[in-house]
């Protein structure tokens, strides 16, 4: 992140930088300020500020001892089209499907930042849920849900 924060800062005229990477430089700035200590950003590569992945590791909750990876892509067009987020843990939760695709009305709606942190706090939507089979068991049966989310935190977010 450093990296393009400099070359923002070094700007001679010559090149041009996006909207997208100057409202990132500050987003991300305050994004890693304000990130609780369940929750670890990576810039695969510090040059790209619009790629990056977000690890949540809950200490409450269903989730409570799952590291769950979510990978952020950020398009050209930001701040008129949302950020691309996708969970690439397998994880069994009401708002995510099986592939990994969040319910994007959710991120908008909760998540200030758009990356899902609070995916996991204190968030089932149930009024509007993207894997219904998901829902439909946490109603039907919560006890039997949350032993479905602990063995999935035991084979894949570990």
């Amino acid at each position: 992140m450093l990296t393009l924060a400099s070359k923002l800062k070094r700007e001679d005229g010559l090149k041009r930088v996006s909207m997208r990477d100057k409202f990132l430089v500050k987003e991300l700035a305050e994004l890693e300020a304000n990130l609780p200590c369940t929750c670890k950003v990576h810039f695969p590569d510090p040059n790209k500020l619009h790629c990056f992945q977000l690890t949540v590791s809950p200490d409450d909750g269903y989730y409570q001892g799952g590291k769950f990876q979510f990978e952020t892509e950020v398009p050209d067009v930001y701040n008129m089209v949302p950020p691309k987020v996708k969970c690439l843990t397998k994880i069994r939760h009401p708002n995510t499907t099986e592939t990994g695709e969040i319910c994007l009305s959710l991120l908008r709606e909760h998540s200030i930042d758009g990356t899902g942190i609070k995916l996991f706090t204190d968030l089932l939507d149930f009024d509007d849920p993207l894997n219904i089979e998901a829902a439909e068991h946490h109603l039907r049966d919560k006890e039997d849900f949350r032993n479905k989310v602990e063995d999935y935190i035991k084979r894949y977010a570990r």
